[in-house]
């Protein structure tokens, strides 16, 4: 038993040897999750000295230090310990699910690897970590703000939000790129230009600064209720003085890299009071002047005139339609086209807005075109105001009239003769003719005969299906404003394709049509327009999960590229997904 005993300790004590004689090589992070201001720390640990240590590329970060390595050695009950790190420091690139994949080494002749490590990079957060020293002073002396001139607007009032880079007196900036952009999801947004830096002074809590202007953005909100505005985010470089001097006196300055955020903001939307809300709003809010004008006041048939619809003022200007022109059935409309004349600067929207109508008369008379309304909702007495536009008449002078009253006078009604039956009284109508044709055939009863005579019986009943399905057509004014959208849908992006050379007029031009084509499919105004609600309507309408992310995500580099630096073949491949998704989603739409 005592031989079977010592076997047992023997064959326990070979196996904890073998078991601690295993190689390790496995890599350690700080966190796993961290804010784009962040730095993270990444460690390869080895517990055996190796060589030709191959870290893998750290495409979505920037290395800020490193490598670093460090050897330990130590001894605990008569046992070696061994350990040797190679450490990086990195600094995200930007937000979003990045993975490390493997580092490599060779240890005694055989090639480890680590296993791969995802990290997920959020938004910036308020206190990132950061070095000590000359980094804490750099934190203390720079500061990134955004100024909200109102937080709590209404539903499509304009807002500005400045950012503003502040610089202590004793400390400087050689240079400055954004890694995050503010993404504005429920707001319609316009970034307006800088042009240079203009350093001025100012003041920061209390104590006197340095500062530029870096960005200036108009918002629109979408959407009610609180809408938080993501921070910007710039990584800098600070110089940061030592507290020494050269010989010549003058401070010695250190440049620290420095990441800073502007931090959220939180926007609390008012909706519209719905008390007094005419039921023709569309959406406007501003201050707004109406009118309707026509080119004629008289003309003869058949010519044209232009009528146009007409806004201008301050306000949510391209954010909502104009009334429709209503005019007697005699005269034929066309299709209006639109015009916008709208310069969007740091107080918001300014311009005009028109649609012009092609009116043709067909016959002879004087026709009024009623009057129009155009209400709005006043930010400055914060109630709804009506406009109505002047009733005009349009005369056409010369053409055929609309209709001919056929009355009998009193002297063409005689006294009435008695009839006189006459059983021979067709008998002067012959019923065989010798009219022959070129081909000298008789024509009566030939086959040209019978076809001019029945023709009629049958165009009869075409003329009046075509006839019904016309009136019921026009009488479906909802599938009208549905057909105009998607005409409309189309005609942007045409216009999209157009301005390919131009960044800003084709982005415009590409979220108009999606705009439209979300009007002509899912009936909702562009005050309704938010991410949320696109979604829950497509989703409704058994549309793929895909294709609307792939929709959602189309908009929001629309609305990205407003200020951002785009590429011809990014703006081209823009295109080529809109007109992919639309193709889909027109498809699969119930």
């Amino acid at each position: 038993m005592k031989v079977k005993h010592y076997i047992s300790i023997l064959f326990i004590c070979l196996l904890t040897g073998l078991v601690s004689a295993q190689v390790k090589f496995e890599a350690k992070v700080s966190k796993k999750k961290l804010g784009v201001n962040e730095r993270l720390r990444i460690d390869f640990e080895m517990n055996k000295d190796g060589d030709n240590f191959v870290p893998p590329s750290f495409n979505d970060f920037d290395v800020v230090g490193g490598p670093n390595t460090s050897v330990s050695n130590s001894w605990l009950n008569g046992k070696r310990s061994y350990t040797k790190t190679y450490s990086y420091f990195l600094a995200p690139k930007k937000r979003g699910k990045f993975t490390i994949k493997q580092a490599t080494i060779e240890i005694e002749g055989e090639i480890y690897k680590t296993f791969p490590i995802t990290i997920n990079v959020t938004a910036a957060v308020d206190a990132p970590n950061g070095n000590s020293g000359a980094s804490d002073i750099a934190a203390q002396n720079i500061h990134l703000v955004a100024e909200v001139s109102k937080t709590d607007p209404y539903l499509n009032e304009a807002i500005t939000v400045v950012y503003k880079l502040y610089v202590s007196p004793e400390t400087g900036v050689s240079n400055w790129r954004e890694k995050d952009n503010p993404r504005y999801n429920d707001f319609w947004s316009q970034n307006i230009e800088i042009k240079g830096l203009n350093i001025q002074k100012g003041q920061y809590k209390g104590e006197d600064y340095r500062f530029v202007v870096l960005r200036k953005t108009v918002l629109y909100p979408q959407k009610t209720g609180k809408l938080k505005l993501e921070p910007l985010v710039l990584d800098i470089t600070v110089e940061v003085p030592t507290g020494r001097a050269d010989i010549f006196g003058r401070p010695i300055m250190t440049k620290v890299p420095k990441t800073v955020t502007a931090g959220s903001r939180t926007v609390n939307v008012k909706p519209l009071p719905e008390v007094g809300k005419p039921a023709d709003f569309k959406g406007a809010v501003g201050d707004f002047n109406f009118k309707v004008t026509t080119t004629k006041s008289q003309l003869n048939a058949t010519e044209s005139l232009q009528a146009k619809i007409e806004v201008s003022g301050k306000g949510n200007l391209k954010l909502f339609e104009l009334p429709k022109l209503s005019v007697p059935s005699s005269l034929e409309v066309y299709e209006p086209e639109h015009k916008e004349n709208v310069r969007t600067r740091l107080s918001g929207m300014q311009g005009t807005i028109s649609d012009t109508y092609t009116i043709v008369p067909q016959y002879k008379g004087k026709y009024p075109i009623p009057t129009i309304s155009f209400s709005y909702f006043d930010l400055q007495t914060e109630s709804y105001k009506r406009v109505n536009s002047d009733e005009l008449v349009v005369d056409v002078l010369e053409g055929p009239t609309a209709s001919i009253s056929n009355t009998e006078s009193s002297e063409t009604v005689a006294t009435k003769q008695p009839v006189r039956p006459n059983s021979n009284t067709f008998a002067f109508i012959k019923t065989k003719s010798n009219w022959v044709g070129k081909t000298r055939t008789p024509f009566f009863q030939s086959t040209a005969f019978w076809s001019l005579l029945l023709t009629p019986f049958f165009a009869i009943p075409i003329a009046i299906f075509i006839r019904r399905n016309k009136d019921k057509r026009d009488a479906d004014i909802q599938g009208n404003r549905i057909r105009k959208a998607d005409k409309l849908s189309r005609k942007y992006l045409s216009e999209a394709k157009k301005a390919l050379n131009n960044k800003e007029a084709f982005y415009v031009a590409l979220e108009k049509a999606l705009h439209n084509y979300l009007k002509a499919k899912l009936n909702i105004e562009t005050s309704d327009f938010n991410k949320e609600k696109i979604e829950s309507l497509l989703s409704q309408r058994n549309i793929d999960s895909t294709n609307i992310s792939e929709f959602i995500s189309i908009l929001e580099n629309c609305e990205l590229a407003r200020y951002t630096p785009i590429t011809q073949d990014t703006m081209q491949s823009d295109y080529n997904r809109a007109a992919k998704t639309i193709s889909t989603i027109d498809k699969q739409i119930r």
